[in-house]
């Protein structure tokens, strides 16, 4: 099992799903990808190509681990996401990589917002000393003990390009008819994303897999009564937005509520079907909660740094149960990030989903 981060991150963003395989008997790689790790200025010299390298060597130390003839599982978590993605294409035209049994994918990032793309273009005045400062898209204290707060612009312009490279081989994938050489991908996608294009991951990436068995899983916002008068009409219609019209290749779920309800429904519509089957699950939707976020989709409410109910693990600071309340422009710049939903209240279900997963193996 190999474990890809996203920008910024760390290994730390995985080690829940890490916990899961190596208790069914995986050998997991969490990599820490080039750039990360040390201080946000290392991101300032990043490529994706290095990322992409690092990554087949934890494929291949991963294989050395487990050993011949055993199934690899490739997982990614936002810009790790796009690098699962990408090795496993590659895999398609390389017999020398290890072709994964299986794909998983947390807020993956399929499609970026077009501001990426200029971001190249924002830094170019830091060639200046005087302007040092515009090669970053923010600058503020780093209090997060696995993940750099400040965000450098040259970081935002590899995940576009890294992106661009994913959407250009997938088009070439299909036109030469070897997209049936893809394995089966399960993903796990916030309806509400302000991080990635999550509409991609539906028309860029699953658009072009064949019936293998994938399946995206879609959560949705909070619509219980009072939140749903505070939520936008284009909220509340993103999630029938994103599933396609037509029939599909591959099953897509959508975990939500009913207006009025607590009470969590699984909607899951398998290829070719039109109604989707029902089911409830023994999950209420938190009243705290107004939707999931990008950055919640891979941590349980007891992680001990994300969590809202954290477990006894010390990192010295506790981010997801922070209840703030106070004037604006008081807090440390960057600390508005507290109020994004941090942790996934549905993470039983994922971890239930992923087990069985590894069962199909």
């Amino acid at each position: 099992m190999v474990l890809l981060h996203g920008l910024s991150d760390s290994p730390y963003s995985l080690r829940h799903i890490a916990r899961i395989y190596t208790d069914h008997g995986f050998a997991a790689i969490g990599l820490r990808l080039p750039g990360h790790g040390t201080v946000p200025a290392a991101l300032t010299a990043a490529r994706w190509q290095d990322w992409l390298a690092a990554t087949r060597l934890a494929v291949r130390e991963a294989r050395r681990l487990a050993g011949p003839g055993k199934p690899l599982h490739i997982a990614g978590y936002s810009n790790g996401g796009a690098l699962a993605v990408l090795f496993t294409l590659e895999a398609t035209e390389d017999s020398t990589l290890d072709m994964p049994d299986r794909v998983v994918l947390f807020s993956p990032m399929i499609g970026l917002t077009s501001f990426a793309r200029y971001a190249g273009v924002a830094g170019w005045p830091a060639i200046l000393p005087r302007f040092s400062k515009s090669a970053w898209l923010e600058i503020v204290p780093e209090f997060n003990p696995f993940k750099y707060s400040s965000f450098p612009v040259n970081a935002a312009r590899q995940s576009y390009e890294l992106t661009q490279v994913l959407d250009e081989r997938l088009a070439t994938l299909v036109q030469n008819g070897a997209a049936g050489q893809l394995p089966p991908m399960l993903a796990f996608q916030s309806a509400v994303d302000s991080t990635v294009a999550a509409d991609a991951l539906v028309s860029t990436l699953f658009a072009k897999l064949p019936k293998n068995g994938s399946e995206i899983v879609l959560f949705d916002v909070n619509r219980a009564a009072p939140l749903e008068l505070l939520l936008s009409q284009s909220t509340m219609e993103r999630i029938e937005q994103m599933q396609p019209a037509g029939p599909q290749t591959y099953r897509i779920t959508v975990i939500g509520n009913a207006p009025g309800q607590a009470r969590v429904i699984e909607r899951s519509r398998a290829p070719g079907d039109t109604a989707p089957q029902v089911r409830a699950l023994d999950i209420d939707y938190p009243p705290a909660y107004f939707s999931l976020s990008h950055v919640a989709v891979p941590f349980p409410p007891s992680d001990s740094l994300y969590g809202t109910d954290p477990d006894d693990e010390d990192f010295g600071i506790h981010l997801g149960n922070q209840a703030l309340r106070g004037e604006r422009g008081t807090l440390l710049k960057g600390a508005d990030a507290l109020v994004r939903a941090s942790c996934n209240p549905f993470f039983p279900y994922v971890g239930q989903r992923v087990a069985e997963l590894i069962g199909t193996q």
